[in-house]
């Protein structure tokens, strides 16, 4: 029976993947709720190529993402070099790169499933709530947010156990620096380069596994859980 025990640098690597999804999934939010607001409710030029732009990620080689990543946010990219004149900030070759890159991997899958939540959203209710008086953010606050809440949390989860998996973007674009920079994929990864790194290569994989498949659950139960919690209130809403 091998030893499923996770060695220092491997609980390292577990909880830098935990980490860097958690917060890529965190940034994403505020944007990819505009954008699939935008892309849901507004027609206006250049929506084709935003949303084209939008899921580019999903169907680029991850390593083609991870090198445009280290142009524009590199230390001498154009946004990546001013940002560390201006304030000392490098996103390359650390934790806060590897973030970055998990939202970018995994931003599509939020928006996506916001948009879909708000192609679901029945718009007379919002125009109701116009009618009483209540302006745009609250009539969003109080009535769009929690009808959306089910694709909102399911983006959520899908958008970092995707950052959980990352790979070729994060390894393009911050490298493998144990402690800082090796998640676990890339952590994975390098024990299968070793030449002793079986077991180590399949305490990664087991654990990989399960955490994907916790993601994914939990996106699952909590949406359901969600959508009976609506219509429960809709159906006990006098008519």
């Amino acid at each position: 029976m091998p030893d499923l025990t996770l060695s220092p640098a491997e609980a390292e690597a577990l909880w830098l993947s935990l980490k860097t999804g958690l917060v890529g999934a965190v940034i994403s939010l505020p944007p990819g709720l505009l954008i699939a607001w935008a892309l849901s409710r507004r027609n206006f030029p250049g929506k084709f190529a935003l949303d084209l732009a939008v899921h580019l990620p999903l169907v680029m080689p991850p390593v083609v993402t991870g090198y445009l990543l280290l142009l524009a946010f590199g230390n001498r990219g154009l946004v990546g070099g001013w940002l560390n004149e201006t304030f000392g900030f490098t996103l390359a070759f650390n934790w806060k790169g590897a973030a970055l890159a998990a939202a970018i991997m995994g931003f599509p899958l939020l928006v996506r499933a916001l948009r879909l939540s708000f192609d679901a959203v029945d718009t007379r209710l919002e125009q109701a709530a116009r009618t009483l008086g209540a302006g745009r953010l609250d009539t969003f606050i109080s009535v769009t947010l929690p009808l959306i809440l089910p694709g909102l949390v399911t983006g959520m989860l899908l958008a970092f156990a995707r950052g959980l998996g990352e790979f070729g973007a994060t390894i393009t674009f911050v490298a493998n620096i144990p402690g800082e920079t090796q998640t676990l994929p890339i952590a994975l990864y390098s024990a299968l380069q070793s030449p002793d790194g079986e077991i180590r290569a399949l305490r990664l994989l087991i654990l990989s596994i399960l955490l994907a498949i916790g993601a994914l659950a939990a996106s699952e139960i909590f949406a359901a859980r969600m959508r009976r919690r609506i219509q429960g209130r809709q159906a006990e809403a006098p008519a």
